[in-house]
Formats: structure tokens, C-alpha cells, sequence
């Protein structure tokens, strides 16, 4: 079978390798698609919060089919279409499927049960490659205690999670301003059902912001850029009493914030990584909402393609999300 395997860092190729084999507790599944995620540039580059070693396939953003599963298996079966949690537990140690184990950027790819999770027929193959980084914005959102139609909700940068982050504060009615210097991500942002989007660079976002909302602030801010200018003006993207989601990483940098803001302003500020505990609930939620996530996918490449593919998703001022799909 074809598979995207990085053999060292900066050393992507397509090649063959056997088809995997499963145990009475394991399930063989056909990848349908897989999104190209930021870390999966981080890994490229031979670096990630997790020790890895090479050679390695990425991919932790998927959807796939169940062709075969073990005898002990009784929770899926041929022919259920699923997708998989990223941070998994295996015997040794927990592990980041895509990263200290073979991804999903291969033909067919192992699994456990307990990892996986059905979809229902309403949502797509192609959709289901972006329910991972949904589940983040989601889990983001409601570590805040979630917001409703009566709340403003800004999101910080226009990237895939902020993105889906703003899907996410749509879904629940909020009215919702997207921040991003790149048109594109803006014009999506739209698409997505954001009521406002706001040019850092042409305007000053603060500013702005107070304008929208009357002089008071939002009452949710997700950071989900992790520039050095986001995250120097978060705190006054809020109102008195607000909530700031975290999400965006800033690993190793030193920045300069008006963090006496957070006690002044009564802010509760939290940070927010993953999505433990929330794909069940994410999956009814793009369900029963029926959000369209499709205009974050802009750009589709086959298997085969796969390093083509990556070199493009390099370029942010051309893409958002790259997807990948098995023929």
C-alpha cells in the first residue's frame, strides 16, 4: 500500500509499505481522508511536545472505513465509517496517533475500539477529516462554560481552529467577530456564519471590537493564533468580567502583556489544548446543528500527491486546510 512517511525531518516521501496486520483486538481500517494539520509541520521539522522518532507516517486528522476488526471487537464492524481520537493509551505509555505511532496518511491504518467513534450518515467523508480539530475549538469553547445567543464571541486568528472555534460559538447562536489579517481567512470566516470579521492590520482590533459591542468588550475571547500580537491584546478584547480561552500555541517566546488586566478587569483566563471527553458530544453537535465546515477545505490532493501537497499547505496566504484522500 502507498504511505506519506517522514524519514527524517525535512524528509518527506510517498512509498510502499506492507499492509498492516491486526490482532483479536484490533480493527484494520481504509483511510477516506485526512487533513495536513500546523503540527504535522512541527513534526516535519523533526520537533513536537512529545518525544518521536523517525521514520514516521503522520496524519491524526481522519476519517476512515472498518474493512476488518478482531474477534474480540464487538463495538464496530466492516462497513461503519469512523474517525479516531489523536491522544490514545496503549500497555507502554500514551501515546499521539500520527506522531509516536504511524498516522492515517496510508492507505489502510490499525486501530483500537476504544479510540474510535461512529458518524452518522448526515456527515460526509471529507467533512469528518476536520471533526479532530473541531472537537479542540469545541472543547475550547465549552471550558468556558460554552455561550449562547445573548453573548459576543471574538476569535483571535483565522486559522483552522480558530476557525472551527467560530463554527463552534455559531452553532450555539453566539454573535461571533473573527480577527485575522489575511483576507481569505476572513472571507471564510463569513461563509461560516461570523457576523464581523476584522483586519488586524488595516484597524486597530480593540477598537474595533468596542465599537461592535457597544464600548463593553466580548464576552468570550478565544486566542486561537499564537502571534505575539494576539496574545499581547487579548486581554482587552474582553469586557469587565469576561472569559479567555487560551488556544493558540506560543511555545519558548517571551511577550509583553497588560496581564494586571486580568485581575482589573476580573477576567477568567484558561488554557486549552486537545479535546479529552468531548468527541461523542462534538460529533451530535456538528449533527444536529448541521454546520457546514466545508469552506475551511480548501484544497484536495490525493495520496499520492501527499508531498505536493504538504509544500502547499506551507503557503497560508493560498490555503487553509489541506485534505487528502484515498482513491
Amino acid at each position: 500500500m502507498k504511505a506519506l512517511v517522514f524519514e527524517k525531518p525535512d524528509q518527506p516521501v510517498v512509498r510502499d509499505v506492507p499492509v498492516p496486520d491486526i490482532d483479536e483486538n484490533g480493527v484494520l481500517l481504509k483511510m477516506k481522508a485526512v487533513g495536513i494539520c500546523h503540527s504535522d509541520y512541527e513534526l516535519l521539522a523533526g520537533r513536537y511536545i512529545i518525544p518521536i522518532s523517525y521514520p514516521v507516517t503522520p496524519g491524526h486528522e481522519w476519517c476512515g472505513e472498518v474493512v476488518e476488526v478482531g474477534r474480540n471487537v464487538k463495538t464496530v464492524r466492516p462497513g461503519d465509517r469512523v474517525v479516531g481520537e489523536c491522544v490514545v493509551k496503549l500497555p507502554d505509555r500514551i501515546h499521539h496517533f500520527g506522531f509516536s505511532l504511524d498516522g492515517a496518511d496510508r492507505e489502510y491504518l490499525t486501530a483500537k475500539p476504544e479510540w474510535l467513534h461512529k458518524l452518522p450518515d448526515g456527515i460526509s467523508d471529507k467533512q469528518a477529516a476536520l471533526i479532530e480539530p473541531f472537537t479542540c475549538g469545541f472543547y475550547a469553547v465549552n471550558r468556558l462554560g460554552g455561550t449562547n445567543a445573548s453573548e459576543t464571541v471574538v476569535i483571535s486568528g483565522g486559522g483552522t481552529i480558530g476557525l472551527v472555534s467560530a463554527a463552534t460559538a455559531i452553532g450555539m447562536r453566539a454573535r461571533t467577530i473573527v480577527i485575522d489579517p489575511l483576507a481569505h481567512r476572513r472571507d471564510t470566516a463569513l461563509r461560516l456564519g461570523a457576523e464581523a470579521v476584522i483586519d488586524p492590520v488595516a484597524e486597530d482590533a480593540v477598537e474595533r471590537v468596542k465599537e461592535l459591542t457597544g464600548g463593553t468588550g466580548a464576552d468570550l475571547v478565544v486566542e486561537a493564533s499564537g502571534h505575539d500580537a494576539s496574545l499581547a491584546s487579548v486581554f482587552d478584547l474582553a469586557r469587565e468580567d469576561g472569559r479567555i480561552a487560551m488556544v493558540g500555541i506560543n511555545i519558548g517566546r517571551t511577550i509583553g502583556a497588560h496581564l494586571g488586566n486580568i485581575q482589573m478587569r476580573n477576567l477568567t483566563v484558561r488554557g486549552s489544548i486537545g479535546s479529552p471527553g468531548v468527541w461523542p458530544a462534538a460529533i451530535r453537535f456538528l449533527e444536529r446543528t448541521g454546520l457546514d465546515l466545508s469552506p475551511i477545505q480548501t484544497h484536495d490532493f490525493p495520496l499520492g500527491e501527499s508531498v505536493k501537497a504538504f509544500e502547499l499547505g506551507k503557503q497560508s496566504d493560498k490555503c487553509i486546510k489541506v485534505t487528502l484522500f484515498n482513491a
